[in-house]
């Protein structure tokens, strides 16, 4: 079995970047690096958002099924 060997993360960035700038051009490489990213729910937001949606007795049933297919 191999063994992967990761980049440094300077050379991940510089090779990042070059791959940018060589696909884009400086100044779509910079309007991408500066996109506004939205904003993440709270992870209790988030949990609560997910319990209101949820089938209670399809979720419960898939929990404790007995067979491993269903889960």
């Amino acid at each position: 079995m191999s063994t992967t060997q990761y980049l440094s993360e300077e050379e991940l960035i510089e090779r990042g970047l070059n791959a940018l700038l060589e696909a884009l051009g400086p100044v779509e490489t910079m309007r991408f690096l500066t996109l506004p990213r939205p904003r993440r729910l709270e992870s209790v937001k988030r949990h609560r958002r997910w319990q209101a949606s949820l089938n209670r007795e399809q979720f419960l049933d898939q929990v404790f099924s007995s067979n491993p297919v269903d889960r």
